[in-house]
């Protein structure tokens, strides 16, 4: 079977997902047909070569309607012949979008695909594709006692492993230092794509990025998730998930250019890295965040490789409490997680982190000379995927 390789991944800077945000102003369409037209142009490729887009959205109502991702091959640009899709595996969907794409090579169905995501948080807001929806008769009887969003999930990951206000803020400060430090050496200028936002100038840095963040500032933020009857259901939680300690709504795009070794060879394109492993779980939904740990373990044994054959890993940061729970049980090392800050500095616009993660990762390990990264991502509805890449 051939090997799946990643030949380019690129992406946006982060806006924050809100009325004013730095790329609030630009159409999600015209937001990821951007990272999809950085591509062919980086490459020397015609669009007419790809032989499908796969596309990871979340909130696919509104300015995210109409199938996306063929509206954006559209707007890009490219030929009509190329199709394209749209995916929803939530805060994973652009992870599972390259999942399908390099197993499409892998089996020999496509030759050259791109994978995407895109969310703009400012313009659709999360939770409007749920908007009018019911529970169903069986879910309702299977959970009688209803289930909880995510952040109310993350407050019962925090209090299951014992993580105090202190360190879930002291772990967020980190994020935003490594994030502003690997800035500052240009780390990210090589896969960031501006964005003309509407301003004087285009936007060429993640706004989500607060390089003076200390745990000290974050402590005077108020719990984001506490109400009365949540309060009442869950008495003996301490209400810990600040704004400060969870990822910012965010506006992004990102995309990843995957091919057959052969077919990149062929073209005169050099692999950066191909994919190892693969894995996908589902979990506790109640607990909702907690499938990291068990895809994990899945995608280890997989693989035959050890938590220490790693040379990174991309733990999306949904909630702080996350990749602290993970770390723990995995007893991985803290300098390997997130080196170059994650989601809780880098924004996490929902569909499009999994190529964005994958791009940090493909870069770091060339940057360090490491051999082996894996990414991890926490999803809505407890589950979660998980990829091994190897550097070429």
């Amino acid at each position: 079977m051939p090997d799946a390789v990643i030949v380019d991944v690129v992406r946006t800077p982060s806006g924050r997902g809100k009325p004013g945000g730095a790329l609030s102003a630009v159409h999600p369409v015209d937001l990821v047909a951007g990272v999809l037209t950085a591509l062919l142009e980086r490459s020397g490729l015609e669009s007419r070569q790809i032989d499908d887009v796969l596309m990871g959205c979340v909130s696919q109502v509104a300015d995210q309607s109409l199938n996306v991702a063929r509206q954006a091959v559209l707007a890009a640009g490219f030929d009509e012949t190329v199709p394209a899709v749209t995916i929803d595996r939530q805060c994973g969907s652009s992870q599972q979008a390259a999942h399908f794409a390099a197993q499409g090579v892998i089996a020999g169905a496509y030759d050259v695909v791109i994978a995407a995501g895109v969310e703009s948080m400012s313009r659709v807001p999360l939770g409007s594709s749920a908007h009018g929806g019911t529970v169903s008769h069986g879910v309702a009887h299977r959970y009688p006692d209803g289930l909880v969003n995510q952040g109310v999930s993350a407050e019962l990951i925090a209090q299951k492993w014992g993580f105090s206000r202190e360190e879930l803020d002291a772990y967020s400060a980190e994020s935003h230092r490594r994030a502003a430090d690997a800035w500052t050496r240009g780390a990210f200028d090589a896969q960031v794509v501006p964005v003309w936002g509407g301003g004087p100038e285009a936007v060429a840095f993640d706004e989500t990025v607060r390089s003076g963040t200390t745990a000290e500032s974050l402590a005077g933020l108020k719990p984001a998730f506490r109400t009365d009857e949540l309060a009442t259901r869950f008495p003996d939680l301490d209400w810990r998930i600040t704004a400060g300690n969870s990822s910012p709504l965010t506006d992004a795009a990102s995309a990843a250019l995957i091919m057959s070794e052969e077919r990149a060879v062929e073209l005169g394109l050099t692999p950066r890295a191909r994919f190892h492993s693969f894995a996908v779980v589902g979990d506790d939904p109640m607990m909702m965040l907690t499938g990291p740990i068990p895809a994990t373990r899945r995608i280890l044994e997989r693989s035959g490789l050890s938590i220490g054959d790693l040379d990174a890993y991309e733990v999306n940061e949904a909630f702080a409490s996350v990749p602290l729970a993970w770390q723990h049980d995995l007893d991985a090392d803290p300098e390997k997680l997130n080196p170059w800050g994650g989601a809780i500095a880098l924004g996490h616009a929902v569909g499009a982190s999994g190529t964005r993660l994958l791009g940090t990762l493909v870069s770091y390990l060339e940057a360090t000379g490491g051999r082996y990264g894996l990414q991890t991502m926490c999803e809505g509805g407890g589950m979660a995927n998980a990829t091994i890449i190897e550097r070429l």
